[in-house]
């Protein structure tokens, strides 16, 4: 089956790899593959501290696909030989002072009501675990079972296990429209001549919110069924990356997440010395990295762990999540052939597992006889229903 992907992000990158080892012919559409939002994620696979209660509908995606994520990255390393930095140190959570504490003690009895594991550690055991954190803190929480990977490594390996596979291939261009033609659809790329038009039996609408510059949430994309709506809006987070430097040490493992004045901080360490600090949560429209949002991360990482201060400042980045009204994707079918898997807000890269596999489902399996390997994530096929593309239209 032919399947055209628009948009590669690691939500696309990620279903294209999955319908390329399985048979399908895959083409990915994307001007600037893994350069909108992965490029400023941190990659937090975090089912449970992500949780919040206005969205407990997605427990359906990112539990299974957290799951999913050891076995996923074992098969990327295995097929391309590059790392994806996935790591599983768990994750500490803590309150800077009362208030913090008591809102995070909150959240966390909603967590295990959820039936997540998370507990409370206390400010002892929280500084044995991480030596680095600040010596005056409220409380403690410990989610073992969270992990992370870097996610521009794993875009990288992605890229390079798509263009590996021969029914497949990436397409640096622009999608333009997308037209029902001869029982499928014909995919407008550039100026849209005959040259520029492929068919497909399958078109994925995997885009985000695109680069910087390019304006708004709009796909730009013509064709589209007109009753059906797409409201996703740019949500800007500025992130800061630092290493290490002789005057410092680096810290422990385990990434770390804060409450600090009520405002949410996290510190997340790889294994090569780099520590990410994020993210902010603006609405403004503004590409660039927000010096406030930039002020305000660093000076609440320092309050949770002074050391940093030592660290070299080695990038600020910001880039716009595309997040839906009610904060869940848009996941499932729009018309017969075509099928949307955008609006993943901050939890693209704990949920391309599962996107990969639900796309997987939907577009089902292969004709060219290739053996089927075990879906990258166990899902509910009801589970889908919250997230049914049409809600808003």
């Amino acid at each position: 089956m032919q399947c055209t992907i628009i948009g590669a992000g690691i939500i696309g990158l990620s279903i294209g790899w999955e319908l390329a080892r399985s048979g399908h012919t895959v083409t990915l559409v994307d001007p600037e593959p893994a350069g909108g939002a992965t490029h400023a994620a941190a990659g937090m696979l975090a089912a449970v501290t992500e949780f919040h209660r206005q969205e407990a509908d997605l427990l359906a995606l990112s539990v299974p696909s957290a799951a999913g994520w050891p076995q996923w990255a074992r098969d990327l390393e295995a097929a391309t030989g590059l790392g994806t930095g996935y790591a599983s140190p768990g994750t500490l959570v803590v309150a800077a002072d009362a208030a913090d504490r008591e809102a995070l003690a909150d959240l966390a009895a909603a967590q295990r009501a959820a039936g997540l594991r998370i507990g409370e550690l206390g400010t002892t055991a929280a500084r044995a675990a991480e030596p680095l954190l600040a010596p005056r803190l409220a409380g403690a929480f410990s989610a073992p079972g969270d992990a992370q990977a870097d996610p521009r490594r794993t875009a990288r390996a992605l890229l390079g296990a798509v263009e590996a596979e021969p029914r497949a291939r990436v397409l640096r261009q622009r999608a333009t429209a997308v037209v029902p033609c001869r029982g499928g659809w014909s995919v407008q790329v550039g100026a849209g001549g005959p040259e520029d038009r492929m068919w497909a039996d399958e078109v994925v609408l995997a885009t985000g919110v695109g680069r910087p510059g390019y304006g708004s949430a709009e796909l730009g994309i013509g064709g589209l069924p007109e009753r059906w709506r797409r409201p996703v809006r740019p949500i800007h987070g500025d992130v800061m990356r630092l290493r290490p430097t002789s005057a410092s040490w680096p810290p422990a493992g385990p990434t770390v997440r804060a409450l600090v004045g009520g405002q949410g901080v996290y510190i997340l360490p790889r294994s090569d010395g780099e520590v990410v600090v994020g993210a902010t949560e603006r609405e403004d429209l503004q590409d660039g990295v927000s010096v406030e949002g930039a002020h305000r991360l660093l000076r609440d990482a320092l309050r949770v762990m002074p050391a940093l201060g030592r660290f070299e400042l080695l990038e600020a980045t910001a880039r716009a999540r595309p997040g839906t009204p009610d904060n869940l994707p848009l996941l499932g079918r729009i018309a017969p052939g075509l099928i949307a898997a955008t609006g993943f807000h901050r939890h693209g890269v704990l949920l391309s597992v599962a996107a990969a596999a639900a796309v997987s489902a939907l577009v089902g399996p292969a004709t060219t006889g290739r053996p089927r390997h075990p879906p990258p994530a166990a899902l509910d096929p009801h589970g889908l229903d919250p997230f049914d593309p049409w809600r808003f239209s």
